[in-house]
């Protein structure tokens, strides 16, 4: 039996949240990055998977639905863990549920979790904090029972299934700033190659929003415009003022 930390976490906090619960669930893990392309992978049915996305907009991220695809599970047990910026996470779970379920995973546990919003930072500030840690430790000591006692009935979790909420990939990018050295390292961490031969040029259809380039930049060079982000300050505020609990569902 192997066990297999399979992550796609722009900004590093769903690799985070994932590593805390991951820790507690057993000690050593194979590391899977859906940031690159992934080389064909074959699991066995005696095989565990943590597998942590971030909710994008209510949805799973597209590159690491493609992404998963390389992987053949051949019954492998998936635990699916959603993490979210304070907001909602809405078909997040049960998209990829279904995602994982067609690429022949036995789906036995997924956790909801809060870590900082990619890109409005203030939102769920902090997490997963000293409470969070303490409660994704009990989710592992829940999901360690269920290795161990495994039951027939189905993996029942919150959303729609293949009814997805629309995902709106919105026109606004990242752009470079004075402060831009022209290194390319954005252009080399972008997880869909949005970003061309030179930071300016983005193609907004590739761009998932990610802000892997704003957070790996070493100038600090990649950002939002100002204009968009109190846009979106003021618009999330009523729904992540509140600060939202983690979910577990066996």
């Amino acid at each position: 039996m192997a066990y297999y930390l399979i992550t796609f976490s722009p900004t590093g906090g769903t690799a985070r949240t994932a590593g805390i619960l991951a820790s507690a669930i057993a000690d050593s893990w194979t590391a899977i990055d859906l940031l690159r392309a992934v080389p064909e992978t074959n699991l066995t049915a005696e095989d565990v998977c943590l597998i942590a996305l971030p909710s994008f907009g209510g949805r799973i991220p597209t590159t690491s639905a493609e992404r998963l695809k390389s992987i053949r599970a051949n019954g492998a047990r998936a635990i699916l863990l959603c993490v979210y910026g304070n907001r909602a996470y809405e078909d997040t779970l049960s998209e990829l549920q279904d995602v994982l379920d067609d690429r022949g995973f036995r789906c036995i546990a997924a956790a909801a979790a809060i870590a900082e919003h990619s890109i409005i930072r203030e939102f769920g500030k902090g997490r997963p904090d000293d409470a969070d840690c303490a409660e994704l430790a009990g989710f592992a000591e829940k999901i360690r029972e269920r290795l161990e006692n495994p039951v027939n009935s189905p993996l029942r979790v919150p959303g729609q299934h293949s009814a997805y909420k629309p995902y709106q990939n919105t026109p606004f990018v990242p752009a470079e700033t004075d402060a831009c050295v022209n290194c390319g390292t954005c252009a080399e961490a972008c997880p869909t190659e949005a970003i061309g031969d030179a930071p300016e040029k983005i193609d907004p259809a590739k761009c998932i929003k990610c802000m892997r380039c704003e957070a790996v930049c070493p100038t600090g060079a990649r950002k939002l415009d100002e204009k968009i982000t109190a846009m979106l300050r003021e618009r999330l505020a009523a729904v992540c003022g509140t600060r939202k609990a983690n979910e577990l569902f066996l």
